[in-house]
């Protein structure tokens, strides 16, 4: 009981540093859709390096799909990595919102474990459609709003439900045949840096991570097995992109054992995916600029774009 109390009197003082720094705003902002979330913030490198154009990180926040969490929390880090030389991109894309009342103020139900008046995890297919909108612009964008960048050397990376975004937007090639996100060919990506990402659905409901986002994305029961094949990047293997993820031991929000089974997943279909697994780190120290972890996921991602 005592571990458990201090387990999660460590998760919220973690929480509480990541959420404390004020929002940076970016240098400039680009529409990738007519939707007020179809919008992507650049951040100028600070300090780029030299000897070629800055390589580009393209950051898709977490926070379970759900509409209270925007791309506000990861300016810190994008500001954090624009320092560090990087141009960053921070995409914006629709999220889920609490369920509008019927006629009479009666709350429509929703399938999953989660309250129906409460935030519902995503939005099918918006929140898809959305990232893949994104990622299919950027080359043009990434060309008007930085010069400086280099867009032949990006890496996508996302935190948490990012996580799960970020391997999924490296998997489009894999798709089924019907998905209207699929490509023909791997994203010309240097690699991916998923931190504590929800990789593996099924493992993730198994653990209840974050009261069943990841069911409710998928539209609850009715939308679970249907919609798997299309969304859970476990099932998206092998990539052929050089993937890495971040995850912290101590995370109690999204565990270690969702990571470790994407990257047994990987193994199994013949691909290497790195796996640094960071003692005593939880959930957000990977994404606040305060924290040790925070300089290792920049070693990471450097390891890829350089």
């Amino acid at each position: 009981m005592q571990d458990d109390d201090a387990r999660r009197d460590a998760a919220e003082a973690e929480e509480a540093s990541a959420f404390s720094h004020p929002v940076v705003d970016p240098d400039v902002t680009r529409a990738y859709g007519d939707h007020p979330d179809q919008v992507i913030d650049f951040y100028v490198p600070r300090d780029p390096g030299p000897a070629a154009p800055a390589p580009l990180v393209v950051l898709l926040h977490g926070g379970a799909w759900r509409a209270s969490y925007d791309r506000r929390h990861v300016t810190p880090l994008a500001d954090f990595l624009a320092r560090r030389g990087f141009a960053v991109a921070n995409v914006e894309y629709r999220r889920g919102a609490a369920p509008a009342p019927e006629p009479g103020g009666v709350i429509p139900a929703q399938a999953g474990p989660v309250a129906p008046a409460g935030p519902v995890a995503g939005r099918w297919p918006d929140s898809l459609d959305d990232v893949a909108a994104a990622l299919d612009a950027l080359p043009a964008l990434v060309g008007e709003a930085v010069p400086g960048a280099d867009a032949r050397r990006t890496v996508v990376v996302g935190h948490s439900a990012g996580g799960h975004l970020a391997l999924w937007a490296a998997a489009r090639h894999l798709l089924p045949a019907d998905a209207p996100w699929r490509t023909e060919r791997p994203a010309r990506l240097r690699g991916v840096v998923a931190l504590a990402p929800i990789a593996d659905f099924e493992v993730a409901e198994k653990l209840g991570v974050c009261d069943g986002a990841a069911r409710q994305f998928l539209g609850g029961e009715a939308g679970w097995a249907a919609r798997l094949p299309y969304a859970d990047p476990v099932r998206l293997l092998p990539t052929g992109i050089a993937t890495t993820l971040v995850q912290g031991q101590a995370d109690v929000v999204v565990p270690q054992a969702v990571a470790a089974a994407y990257a047994d997943a990987a193994a199994g279909a013949g691909e290497v995916v790195g796996l640094t697994l960071l003692e005593g780190v939880g959930h957000f120290p990977l994404i606040d600029p305060a924290a040790d972890a925070c300089a290792v996921v920049a070693e990471e991602i450097a390891q890829l774009a350089w």
